[in-house]
């Protein structure tokens, strides 16, 4: 099937290439890979066709997004040259109606309000229509096929026994495919808006399919990227479930992605190779956002990428130690890029506090965020806390008034303007009014939940498309601390580091959070090496001033990885070793649970 690529993603990135071509060693990889065993992962639908042949049924379970009927066109070739006969049955036609569907989900969707719902209580299996399930485990069981292949998101729910083959896909290529309108919500009769669809994804569909994923993890015989559309990348399933086994004790970077945004700047673009150039700005960079993210795996050059979320339900526990018991197979820690280098300030906006977020979206925990300065010009700037003299009624009048008269103002006269530094870090508690301005490159250090900003005001710009962005400034306003003023800023808003630890040439510094975040940062000033211990937690890091560092584990793995890189060590690693590559002193920022 001869897909052209403008018509089924819509995206300035590049696809993820099936070759792993190297960088060199030298600077950030934009493609990340760990390392199976020579030969485990197979390229191409003949080998994968020759595979299938060898069993009588095949269920062909997956993600939605994934185009199964692209998957079904290639495969049938080879089966035709076999000359096999073969009856395909789509699951999807057990599902409930569009109507239906949309009464199901309803609940959790929030109204009309466009951005947030409230996280789902359903299963995958609420989708479907039971008797039509049974009807095709029927049919299935009584075929008289050379071979019968059940496919589709949920396949494995006919209760057929047989060789089951799951395909993945990443978040950002399922989002790059509903900007096309190339393809549906889970039971949806058309494609809609794009953020229609992703809140639809967030609040519904990702954790459905994510709960079912998991509990089918452990019988998949075949793990696929169903990523593109001519060729496919595929590994038996005990190559994947040991390669996640390495990860969890070993060092490992996920797929970092970027997006352009309104405010976005050009530091992405000038300091990270293999991006595409032919892009207005990077705003963001997903370094490690993980309900999002992927892990790529590579085998004799070929590429194969899962979701992060394998990891977390094989290994959580491995991979968090004592914090497992808090958080599940939830990542409870997210680093990722805010560039506005000759860019615009951020949205000025307010997190929901843990008991909203709790009450009105069904979420575990909330966002809880800091802002390292990675670098910055001398005029970059973050708005941080109110002014002492700020009237919360007046402020809430001139919001309103702003946006529905679409007058601008003077955002100086309620908040604090704070110049940014290199190194710095500023706390941003649930509740604060906060945004970082132009000319700044923000690691962002923040617990995982990543959606739910409440914008307050947007200095009247619309998308990138040219719409109106949408401002929430209700939910805000019931969230908004506004004894968060000046003095309490400097106070306990802005990190004061302190010297902790220290050896012949490495320093160990605390960065203290704020009492309300649920983690903490540490910054390792290295000029050799330093032996590390996980003290049963996940170290996530980034290195902040340097070239690049090795990481070696006490398994006998080792990592390279380079300036502006974010990379985990998980807590099962017990220790590891920083060795530092360059000859200059480097600084390593590393965020745990407390």
């Amino acid at each position: 099937m001869n897909v052209n690529t403008k018509e089924y993603r819509k995206t300035s990135q590049f696809l993820l290439p099936v070759q792993k071509t190297l960088n060199g060693g030298d600077g950030y990889d934009i493609y990340p890979t760990h390392r199976l065993p020579e030969g485990s992962i197979h390229r191409g639908y003949a080998s994968l066709a020759t595979e299938i042949l060898q069993h009588k049924c095949i269920i062909l379970d997956g993600y939605q997004g994934v185009w199964f009927d692209c998957i079904k066109h290639e495969l049938k070739h080879h089966f035709n040259n076999a000359g096999a006969n073969v009856l395909w049955i789509d699951i999807r036609q057990a599902l409930k109606s569009p109507a239906e569907t949309d009464d199901l989900i309803a609940p959790f969707l929030g109204g009309d309000d466009p951005l947030f719902g409230t996280r789902t209580t359903l299963q995958l299996s609420d989708f479907f229509d039971d008797q039509e399930l049974q009807n095709i485990g029927k049919s299935a069981r009584n075929s008289t096929s050379d071979i019968t292949i059940i496919y589709g998101p949920g396949a494995t729910l006919a209760g057929v026994e047989g060789m089951l083959m799951y395909i993945d896909i990443p978040k950002n290529e399922i989002q790059y495919r509903s900007r096309a309108g190339s393809i549906t919500n889970l039971g949806a009769g058309a494609p809609m808006g794009p953020k229609a669809m992703y809140k639809r994804f967030y609040f519904v569909e990702w954790i459905v399919l994510n709960r079912h994923k998991e509990k089918i993890l452990l019988d998949v015989d075949i793990f696929a990227d169903g990523q593109h559309t001519e060729t496919i990348t595929w590994a038996k399933g005990d190559h994947i479930r040991k390669g996640l086994h390495q990860l969890s004790k070993n060092a490992f970077r996920v797929r970092p992605w970027f997006e352009p945004g309104v405010w976005g700047g050009n530091w992405c673009l000038e300091n990270i190779n293999g991006l595409n150039k032919d892009v207005p700005n990077y705003a963001w960079s997903f370094e490690l956002i993980v309900p999002e993210n992927g892990l790529i795996f590579e085998s004799s050059g070929a590429m194969l990428e899962v979701s992060f979320d394998m990891l977390m339900f094989r290994e959580g526990a491995n991979v968090l130690g004592d914090a497992f018991k808090k958080f599940g197979t939830e990542f409870p820690i997210r680093f990722d890029f805010l560039d506005t280098f000759d860019g615009g300030n951020l949205s000025v906006q307010v997190h929901p506090t843990e008991e909203y977020t709790r009450k009105h979206f069904n979420e575990n925990f909330t966002q809880e965020e800091t802002y390292y300065i990675m670098d910055a010009k001398e005029d970059g700037v973050v708005y941080l806390g109110f002014r002492e003299d700020i009237n919360a009624p007046d402020f809430e009048f001139s919001l309103h008034n702003s946006f529905e008269k679409n007058k601008e103002l003077d955002m100086e006269k309620f908040i604090n303007k704070l110049p940014a530094k290199k190194h710095d870090l500023f706390l941003i508690p649930p509740g604060t009014i906060h945004a970082s301005g132009k000319n700044t490159m923000v690691l962002e250090i923040s617990s995982t939940p990543y959606i739910f900003t409440f914008k307050l005001y947007d200095w009247l710009r619309p998308d990138l498309e040219g719409k109106p962005r949408p401002l929430n400034i209700d939910r805000g306003m019931e969230n908004l601390d506004f004894e968060r003023k000046e003095d309490y800023v400097k106070k306990k808003l802005i990190s004061q580091p302190r010297l902790i630890d220290n050896g012949p040439d490495w320093e160990l510094y605390h960065l203290p959070t704020h009492a309300k975040h649920f983690y903490d940062v540490h910054r390792i000033h290295l000029k050799t090496r330093v032996e590390v211990f996980t003290e049963n937690k996940t170290h996530v890091m980034s290195l902040v001033e340097g070239s690049s560092v090795v990481i070696e584990t006490q398994s006998g793995q080792s990592m390279q990885f380079h300036y502006a890189e974010t990379f985990v060590v998980p807590a099962a690693a017990g220790s590891y070793t920083i060795i530092n590559q360059g000859t200059t002193e480097i600084k390593v920022v590393k965020a745990f649970v407390k």
